[in-house]
């Protein structure tokens, strides 16, 4: 009888590994992503199995997004004004745009249908104290309602300050809706949300995985987004927690405009698809006139794995293509896709100037050797590598030929490219656009620059690490 039990079993086994194999080589995604992934369930079968059930499903099918936020699209359609809708989704700001990028805005658009903003004024923050100074004041003066949507929240000095805050509004009688990234921050206990509901704060989980859908745990709420009264807006690379606000080296965005409309937007849809309720009409969320002292064009952009399209890829691949002059990159993972990977190339070898900033010192041990092991192909096709000692970077920035800029969550890798729920802001402004440089300029004089030279001397066990991440780079 154990005989047969143990048959049974190694054929069931080999019908599952078999069965996974032929999932993987039928899907969509990146080819080093397929090949990491057999490669981890031909040497680990059943952990392998296990972690590609967790970890490596692919959700990005057509129609997915409009099943899991058939809620959120139903309430907006019914429950908000054509006016909101147009400010929205309307076409007539992209022909201010200069034409060369007019393609860009139409194809960032295609997934969300979130359109470019006129009237907007942008401050790019690069200070974790002043985007704490400038929070404060701003949650102070709110009236009518807060929304926090974020993927760290910490409990340090910080955050409290800014927890406090919230329940201080709320107590207040402003309306506080805060979207918690649990996975994220599972060291976090439930008491800590507890304190806030208890004050009013109305809070929700972002994702809420179970044993049959463990899945999800790959899938997790990167964004930054925090809207004061449907008027003052912040995205970006900052977290809520002291490294961002004090020790950390990043870049963020306060807007006040048009464009706070499609931040709003993004953060309803994650409140109501995550279980979150709104009553009454949706327009209160969208004021009809925000004073702004400015006229910059900005375009929201969300990307998520249940669209069909990974948006937020194809647009840092249409950058990369279209950068003739410069093109200079922030980021502190960079493991990058495929596309992308040949994209930068491309623009370096036909003569822009494509310059990469990376921490010298990774915050997780193994990104060092995986942000290292592209430094050859980058340095061998033209593209130059900065390594930014100091404080550490954690900015995700792309700027571009004077006129385009990129700031948001999305970091250059296959996470956040591929499975991570992100929000960047693209930015059309000439004016924008060299205040970006003017930054990464500045950065430089806190980096050192590797030569290819130099780096084809590295020392034989570097070399070693670095081919072993790459294997497992996709998956990170």
């Amino acid at each position: 009888m154990g005989g047969i039990f143990s048959i049974l079993t190694s054929i069931f086994g080999i019908f599952m590994i078999v069965g996974a194999i032929l999932v993987i080589l039928n899907d969509n995604q990146d080819s080093g992503r397929k090949i990491a992934w057999i490669l981890i369930i031909g040497i680990l079968p059943v952990i392998g199995l296990i972690l590609y059930f967790v970890f490596g499903l692919n959700f990005r099918k057509p129609g997915l997004f409009k099943v899991r936020n058939r809620e959120f699209l139903e309430t907006f359609e019914m429950r908000a004004s054509d006016r909101t809708k147009a400010l929205l989704f309307g076409d007539d700001q992209e022909k201010k745009i200069r034409e060369r990028y007019r393609s860009l805005s139409r194809l960032l658009k295609r997934d969300s249908g979130l359109t470019v903003c006129e009237n907007n004024e942008i401050e790019i923050i690069t200070s974790g104290e002043r985007k704490l100074e400038a929070l404060v004041s701003d949650l102070l003066a709110a009236k009518h309602h807060i929304h926090f949507e974020y993927f760290y929240f910490l409990k340090d000095d910080g955050s409290r300050k800014i927890k406090n805050l919230l329940m201080q509004k709320a107590r207040e009688g402003v309306k506080v809706r805060f979207i918690h990234e649990n996975i994220a921050n599972i060291t976090i206990w439930e008491g800590y949300y507890n304190e806030m509901k208890e004050a009013g704060v109305e809070v929700v989980k972002f994702t809420n995985p179970n044993i049959f859908l463990l899945s999800k745990f790959n899938y997790r709420d990167h964004r930054k987004i925090v809207v004061i009264d449907g008027k003052i807006g912040y995205t970006g690379g900052m977290n809520i927690g002291d490294d961002y606000f004090f020790r950390w080296r990043d870049t963020h965005t306060r807007i006040t405009g048009n464009a706070v409309a499609s931040l709003q937007y993004c953060f309803l849809n994650s409140w109501i698809t995550s279980g979150g309720k709104i009553e009454g009409n949706l327009d209160e969320f969208f004021p009809e006139s925000v004073e702004v002292n400015d006229d910059k064009l900005v375009q929201i952009i969300p990307d998520e794995p249940d669209r069909e399209f990974p948006i937020l890829h194809m647009g840092a691949v249409w950058t990369a293509s279209h950068s003739s002059r410069y093109l200079y990159i922030q980021t502190p993972y960079f493991v990058p896709p495929e596309p992308l990977m040949l994209a930068l190339k491309s623009a370096a070898l036909k003569g822009c100037d494509v310059r990469l900033m990376v921490p010298e010192k990774a915050d997780l041990f193994f990104m060092g050797p995986a942000n290292k092991s592209f430094y050859q192909e980058c340095l061998e096709a033209g593209i130059r590598i900065f390594e930014k000692g100091g404080r550490f970077i954690h900015a995700k920035t792309l700027v571009s030929d004077d006129y385009l800029s990129i700031i948001g969550s999305a970091n250059m890798d296959c996470r956040s490219l591929e499975l991570s729920y992100e929000i960047n802001s693209y930015i059309y402004s000439e004016e924008v656009a060299k205040k970006n440089r003017r930054i990464f300029l500045d950065d430089l004089k806190e980096c050192r620059e590797i030569t290819l030279e130099e780096w084809k001397k590295r020392p034989w066990y570097h070399k070693i690490s670095q081919a072993l991440m790459r294997l497992f780079a996709p998956l990170l």
